[in-house]
């Protein structure tokens, strides 16, 4: 159902507040708000007042019982519509908040911190949007600046989502299992996300999920961690003219294939890589790889690797298959389905690892840098 239409010949709603003061209630909320009169009766002695403004219709009852409610207004600029005052009371009690329409976003500070996250120790799941199961990688958020998440539908079939977008500065979906039916504005017509395939959402792209395999799982990185979803009841998907070089925010719609990529060796020795194409599509603000381990097949087992540090703002790492020791001040075992960020400065190296072990590794910036620690000569 788009935004014009109606249920059962519904043509309007109301918001009924109780106005005992009804005559100064009236006056506020047209002379100092903008409100305008649409219905009054009886007219010789009024007790209602159906007042309508900024897609809003109020009924005022004098003899209304109840809370008298909040009411927020958006606006270009708040200050300018009641002389600088950001928050109001009308005569009858209604609080009315004026708020920024399109605010900027706000990114929390970094607050960097060690996180291992273990599939095993995470058994609850919470219900999200659209249906969809969540768990947190990173509880801690690093202070609120970057949250990732493993996503799953259980059941496959056509998924409950609708259009919408998302206020982000950096987004990716990487398909981890099964595989998923999405449409993306301007991108052409829906496509399917397989195991191993990813998509870097740019800023407030317009996009729907349509199905899932039975067994969907993905793994999803955002900054900031709180940001709003924010539905499109009008635009239809897919847009007419796919246009996949598009600006948004600064960033292009990516979408990676997996069986078309190319592996190449990695900045470890013994470590190979396919690169999901985020950093050239962010201008470097944030990068991808899927990185798998083949140090026997080249002759590099490992055993010798020195710790390094990196002086990212987010190093995170999800491991997608296999297992192996990760060293960073301690040794402690991943496996599959376990992820872990490596703040900057801090020592760290994987070791014993598995010939199975595959990794997704997403960072911010694209461009850090990673140095070897080498023990100071005695």
């Amino acid at each position: 159902m788009s935004g014009g239409e109606t249920r059962a010949g519904v043509r309007a709603g109301e918001i009924v507040l109780p106005a005992a003061k009804l005559d100064e209630t009236l006056a506020f909320f047209t002379e100092r708000l903008g409100f305008r009169v649409a219905a009054v009766f009886p007219a010789d002695a009024p007790s209602v007042v159906v007042i309508c403004g900024y897609g809003l219709r109020v009924r005022l009852e004098r003899e209304g019982t109840g809370a008298p409610g909040v009411l927020r207004l958006l606006c270009d600029v708040p200050s300018d519509l009641a002389d600088g005052v950001l928050a109001l009371v009308a005569p009858n009690g209604t609080r009315v908040e004026l708020a920024a329409w399109n605010a900027p976003l706000q990114v929390p500070a970094l607050r960097p911190s060690f996180v291992l996250t273990r599939r095993s120790e995470t058994s609850d799941w919470g219900r999200g949007r659209a249906g969809m199961l969540y768990r947190e990688l990173i509880p801690d958020r690093q202070g609120g600046r970057f949250i990732a998440s493993h996503i799953r539908i259980p059941e496959g079939g056509p998924v409950p989502d609708y259009v919408h977008r998302h206020r982000v500065c950096f987004q990716l979906i990487y398909c981890y299992r099964g595989s998923v039916r999405v449409v993306y504005e301007d991108q052409g017509p829906p496509f399917v996300l397989e195991a191993g395939d990813a998509a870097l959402q740019p800023p407030e792209i317009r996009h729907r999920v349509l199905e899932s395999s039975v067994g969907l799982e993905v793994i999803e990185v955002s900054c900031p961690a709180e940001h709003e979803t924010l539905a499109d009841l009008e635009l239809e998907l897919p847009t007419p003219v796919a246009r996949p070089e598009r600006d948004f925010g600064g960033q292009r719609f990516v979408r990676h294939q997996a069986s078309r990529a190319d592996w190449t060796p990695w900045r470890v020795p013994g470590f190979e890589a396919r690169d999901l194409g985020i950093a050239a599509a962010t201008g470097g603000l944030a990068g991808a790889q899927v990185v798998r381990w083949r140090g026997r097949a080249s002759g590099h087992s490992g055993a010798d690797q020195p710790l390094s540090t990196h002086d990212a703002e987010l190093l995170f790492s999800f491991v997608l298959e296999g297992a192996a020791m990760l060293d960073c001040g301690g040794l402690e075992r991943v496996s599959a389905g376990d992820s872990f960020v490596i703040p900057a400065g801090r020592g760290h190296v994987l070791r014993e690892c598995s010939s199975e072990l595959e990794l997704l590794q997403v960072a911010l910036p694209a461009g850090f840098t990673s140095v070897p620690q080498v023990p100071a000569l005695e």
